[in-house]
């Protein structure tokens, strides 16, 4: 492929940055396509309940390294981010398709391994394995989800339904899966350079690899909201890191935000690691990603409903859009926030 002077570098754009050049000019013609491009599903009305779909596209040596992944973990990790895709618009999971693209170094086993974590997953969920496609690769392994859920009409949340005094709640804790990365490729790099036989050093810190390896879906947020009565004003699942996802909220919802610095759960583990590697922990947590923790906010007058929710934690209030999105830290500074989480497109092409 030649290039000439005026073509553009897609990393100049970014992945999201793409994505809107693609889609911008879009316009939905049939009545039964109610949300496209823009949020973490698709959403289409067929008959009283509303139909949410989401895919992804994972790419060996891209999003996974099977230096350290077991095929098994990758197959339940392929299909729980697309159940929380799902879960992230207020939505239940039904049906996943699967397609593959396998290079000749992959064996039968090694696909029944994968399609064994898929299975489990859809098992766990209660999700039905519907289809899906294969094809050789010349470039490893490429697995491409597609997740179709569903949802009573008038349920489904969107990014871009916060409004000002709206309280920002998350569940779980974050940065731990980016530390559970950050001490694998550790450990990779060392048993590289190891002349004897590698032993990895991972006692002690099994739930940051759990969280990395095989994250869950947190569908136990969605049927603790629905149980209390609350249905979130915006909601998104942490991808790409909390700074990030906070900013699609607060566009698509024309808003601005605080969060706090003291707020922000954390995991014990996850603090020592943070430590042992010389990194800041907020930062880690505010952009390390892949944590699939909820992010959602709801309205002031359901502030004691969600306090008293196991696993979640008010972390800041939306505010006016002129008065921005920002940090303030345990010293009462402020930060503005951005989006510094794995991005698509900015590696080096080999």
């Amino acid at each position: 492929m030649i290039q000439n002077e005026q073509e553009t570098e897609i990393s100049t754009l970014g992945e999201f940055g793409l994505i809107d050049r693609l889609t911008k000019d879009i316009k939905l013609v049939n009545e039964s396509s109610v949300k496209g491009v823009g949020d973490d599903c698709a959403v289409l009305r067929y008959g009283e309940k509303e139909t949410l779909v989401t895919t992804d596209l994972l790419l060996e040596g891209i999003h996974f390294d099977l230096t350290y992944t077991p095929l098994k973990h990758l197959g339940y990790k392929v299909a729980v981010v697309n159940f929380s895709d799902v879960y992230a618009m207020n939505g239940i999971p039904r049906q996943l398709t699967v397609s593959l693209g396998v290079s000749k170094r992959f064996t039968v086993e090694h696909i029944d391994a994968l399609y064994s974590g898929i299975r489990l997953a859809c098992e766990i969920y209660g999700v039905d394995l519907v289809g899906g496609d294969t094809s050789a690769s010349v470039t490893g392994l490429i697995i491409s989800a597609t997740c179709i859920g569903e949802a009573e009409k008038g349920k489904v949340v969107y990014r871009n339904g916060a409004k000002d005094t709206d309280l920002i709640c998350v569940s779980g804790d974050l940065g731990s899966a980016y530390m559970g990365l950050q001490l694998l490729e550790r450990e990779r790099s060392v048993s590289k350079d190891s002349q004897e036989e590698f032993h990895p050093a991972f006692e002690g810190r099994e739930y940051l690899l759990e969280r990395q390896l095989k994250p869950e879906a947190r569908r136990d947020v969605v049927e603790a909201l629905a149980k209390a009565g609350v249905k979130p004003t915006s909601m998104i699942d942490v991808s790409d890191g909390l700074s990030s996802e906070l900013m699609h909220i607060c566009k698509q919802s024309n808003t601005g935000c605080r969060i706090y610095e003291g707020r922000i759960p954390i995991d014990y583990q996850t603090a020592i690691m943070a430590e042992e590697f010389n990194m800041n922990l907020v930062t880690a947590a505010l952009n390390g990603g892949e944590d699939y923790e909820l992010l959602f906010t709801v309205p002031l007058t359901d502030h004691e409903k969600v306090a008293a929710m196991e696993g979640v934690k008010i972390i800041g209030r939306i505010t006016k859009p002129e008065l921005g999105m920002y940090m303030e830290t345990r010293d009462g500074a402020e930060l503005q926030l951005r989006a510094q989480g794995w991005q698509a497109f900015e590696q080096e092409e080999d």
